[in-house]
């Protein structure tokens, strides 16, 4: 029986232990490396998606999606979008509606993708849909890790340039970290949904005097 919160509070995330994908990496830079990566995806029976784009700190100025990450259980593949583009052995991977495909805020980045080249999404199953099923209301992959693993997902590469030439190993492991997590936590709902083994801790309700008290604070 495990205790899990309705909200999970963000200052608790520092204190606990960090987690990293501790699995094989590839990045992929061009079509052939892509191909390959696509036929060896495709035989696997569930993937965890995630996408990069370069940060803008100028108002106006948008970037394309430069990253796409696809991990299975212990192999992840980084998609270099913006020197590879979309090619179709790609376009085939998205489109697949035999292979379940998880991951967050899967609206955002399909969107973003198809910016790229349009396709047919597949099978997508969005985590944020299962976790109100247990009645989790966070939505952020840190605090729902945190709040089902007990473990830190690290965010600090999060602003990091997504087009350099090279990526480094802390960019390596951030974007591997988070499309295998999206496996790890859709396995994790499944669980407690089948055992029930699981109880929730509310957010306390605030009464109108309290409301009201803060209000005037």
């Amino acid at each position: 029986m495990i205790t899990i919160k309705e909200k999970y509070d963000k200052k608790d995330i520092n204190q606990l232990p960090r987690v990293n994908f501790n699995g094989r990496i590839f990045t992929v830079i061009n079509t052939d490396e892509a191909d390959k990566a696509v036929d060896y995806l495709m035989h696997a029976p569930i993937l965890g998606i995630d996408t990069e784009t370069r940060p803008s700190f100028r108002r106006g100025q948008v970037h394309l999606v430069a990253l796409l990450q696809v991990s299975t259980h212990n192999t992840a593949f980084l998609f270099r979008l913006n020197r590879i583009g979309m090619p179709p052995s790609l376009i085939r991977l998205l489109e697949d509606t035999t292979i379940k495909k998880v991951g967050l805020s899967l609206h955002d980045d399909l969107m973003m993708l198809r910016k790229r080249h349009d396709f047919t999404p597949g099978n997508y199953i969005e985590l944020q849909n299962e976790v109100k099923e247990l009645g989790i209301a966070d939505k952020s992959l840190q605090k729902l890790y945190a709040n089902l693993y007990g473990e830190k997902i690290s965010k600090s590469q999060q602003l990091s340039n997504w087009e350099a030439d090279v990526l480094s190993e802390a960019q390596m492991q951030y974007a591997a970290t988070d499309a295998w997590a999206c496996i790890k936590i859709y396995e994790k709902i499944l669980e407690l949904k089948r055992s029930g083994e699981y109880t929730l801790e509310k957010e306390p309700v605030q009464t109108s005097a309290n409301t009201e008290e803060e209000d005037h604070l």
